[in-house]
């Protein structure tokens, strides 16, 4: 190869190398200026649709004021929920009626009986889920 062509070949490869550093600049500096927030994407049940339990606003894990068994400080805003199997910081969609909101596992419980999902007083009111209810649920990617 000659020294003419192979520096060729790297002003080439230097020039390719510009426009892929100022398209990826270009292209975060959109992103940035974007206010939409993108969310997980929601992994549906093996039919298609969603899980379905029981939830209440319940248990010492998640009252105002606690540190959960995950190490989460409950504040009267906090949107979590406790679950006896599922790892701390799991993902879910919650949903009931017509509101749906992604939340994650902040503690251990429910201690109530027929109740697999504990919920925060913040997010039972989001929620308007008042007392034991079904709800509806799915993995959050």
């Amino acid at each position: 190869m000659s020294p003419d062509l192979a520096q060729r070949e790297i002003a080439i490869a230097a020039v390719a190398l510009l426009a892929i550093v100022l398209g990826l600049a270009l292209g975060s500096q959109r992103g940035e200026s974007s206010t939409r927030v993108r969310l997980p994407e929601s992994i549906p049940a093996p039919d298609g649709g969603w899980y379905h339990a029981r939830a209440a606003a319940t248990g010492r894990d998640l009252t105002p004021g606690a540190t959960t068994a995950c190490g989460q400080r409950v504040m009267g805003s906090t949107i979590g929920i406790a679950h006896p199997v599922l790892p701390c910081g799991v993902k879910l969609y919650i949903g009931n009626d017509e509101s749906e909101v992604l939340t994650q596992v902040i503690g251990r419980g429910p201690e109530a009986p027929n109740v697999q999902f504990g919920l925060t007083d913040a997010l039972a009111r989001t929620l308007g889920v008042d007392g034991r209810e079904t709800i509806r649920w799915r993995y959050a990617r």
